[in-house]
């Protein structure tokens, strides 16, 4: 466990955000198997529906992440104040109330399968491989559910390493899945579906017996499951807004992807790639803004304002000096990158792909701050204006994807709207933050 009200302010960051980069680089590898295999062994058609049915499955997990990460704040705030008691109320309350959401979404979700991939322009002939594949992964988000709100609790109280444990084992389970479901068995997009699901459900084994074992307040009597109004309320408020804003935010994403889809195969290819590239590219800064916010949490919770003003200084360095080495490597092997997820005779599927690279691997510092700010506010409870930077970044983002791309632009219109809607919602975040300040 790590107290982050004591100590260098950057160093604790950074410590607490290693193992978190790490745990997202094995968690992304689940994916990133997922796509490679796909595109190498199967095809471009494949590789589209997997990468298209994969934008809603975001948007449908993140729901319950975000609902888990705003748990996860009210968790770090009661650990810096040192109040256990109502930390284990929170904890029940959250298991209760994140768990009925996770299971409305998840069969309402299966329910409605067919109009969701409808809804989202989904090509007819990749119907067949998107269904299968989405219904498989759907019926994962209660693994979805433990695992996260597990390691909520144990980032609230400064443990960033066991999650990271259990998603390196998770995460050779699934490869070594995917090449059997697909290559040896010729299960094709099942094969992956099915992959995946297996690994989280290790993943949320494993966090859970570690929490329930080591965490003794959440270990309950029956007398313990009862939830208090005010503690209800707070576990909603917090929850909820999070949870909107995530939602928010993967919204616009699928959107633009029903945007993308009436482009055609080739293009969703190219998009499915390199969005892949980009998650990949920007999921540290990403983690980084997770461990701040839980930094910014504890700090909160322990009335220490003076270090929450310094972890922000902090934060800005290691988000300029890691997002500028970054953008470097992935401009300078842009092609090199793409024929990991396509094979070297889809020319056109290339061509796209390091061309969307170019375009958003120069702005990713601008990201880098949003995630910031996201934590930031999200630390110091002021959750509305997270969801307020995600409307304009993702407004923006979404109604210049469809403006520009009805111009002589055509696709590269889209690209061009993700970098301008980090911009504006960057220019925000600082605003905001100045008027905290004071």
């Amino acid at each position: 466990m790590l107290d982050m009200t004591e100590g260098n302010p950057s160093k604790l960051i950074l410590k607490f955000a290693l193992p978190m980069i790490l745990g997202n680089i094995f968690q992304q590898v689940y994916n990133l198997v997922d796509t490679i295999v796909v595109g190498k062994f199967i095809g471009a058609d494949a590789l589209a529906a997997v990468g298209s049915s994969f934008a809603i499955i975001v948007f449908i997990t993140s729901i319950i992440i975000g609902l888990s990460m705003g748990a996860g704040i009210l968790f770090a705030q009661f650990y810096g104040a040192k109040e256990i008691d109502k930390l284990k109320e929170c904890t029940i309350t959250s298991i209760i109330f994140i768990g009925i959401i996770t299971i409305i979404v998840m069969f309402s979700s299966i329910i409605n399968r067919d109009f969701i991939l409808k809804l989202f322009n989904m090509p007819k002939e990749l119907l067949p491989y998107c269904g299968s594949y989405l219904t498989i992964i759907l019926y994962g988000l209660i693994f979805t559910f433990i695992y996260n709100l597990a390691t909520a609790l144990l980032r609230a109280v400064g443990d960033s390493k066991r999650p990271l444990y259990f998603l390196i084992i998770a995460s050779i389970i699934n490869v070594v899945l995917d090449l059997v479901f697909v290559i040896k068995f010729g299960l094709g997009v099942k094969g992956v579906a099915l992959a995946t699901i297996i690994a989280q459900g290790v993943s949320a084994a494993l966090s859970f017996i570690y929490v329930y074992k080591n965490l003794s307040f959440i270990r309950l009597n029956i007398r313990d499951v009862k939830i208090k109004k005010d503690t209800f309320k707070l576990v909603a408020k917090y929850s909820v807004l999070t949870s909107l804003q995530q939602s928010i935010m993967n919204l616009g994403i699928l959107i633009v992807q029903g945007l993308v889809n009436t482009f055609g195969v080739t293009v969703m290819a190219a998009f499915a790639a390199g969005a892949k590239i980009d998650s990949i590219a920007y999921m540290p800064v990403q983690d980084f803004g997770n461990a701040f916010s839980t930094y910014v949490a504890q700090n909160k919770g322990a009335k220490m304002d003076d270090r929450i003003r310094s972890g922000v200084k902090s934060a800005i360095k290691t988000i300029i000096i890691f997002s500028t080495v970054i953008s470097s490597m992935i401009l300078l092997f842009s092609k090199n990158i793409m024929l990991l997820f396509v094979n070297e005779k889809e020319t056109q599927v290339i061509t796209l792909g390091v061309e969307y690279i170019s375009v958003v691997g120069v702005f990713y510092i601008l990201i880098g701050f949003l995630f910031m700010f996201y934590g930031l506010y999200r630390g110091v409870g002021k959750l509305k204006i997270s969801i307020i930077l995600t409307i304009v970044s993702l407004g923006t983002r979404v109604l210049l994807a469809y403006v520009l791309s009805a111009t002589p632009l055509g696709a590269s219109g889209i690209w061009w709207s993700i970098p301008i809607g980090w911009v504006l919602a960057d220019l925000l975040g600082f605003y905001e933050y100045k008027k905290l300040l004071k």
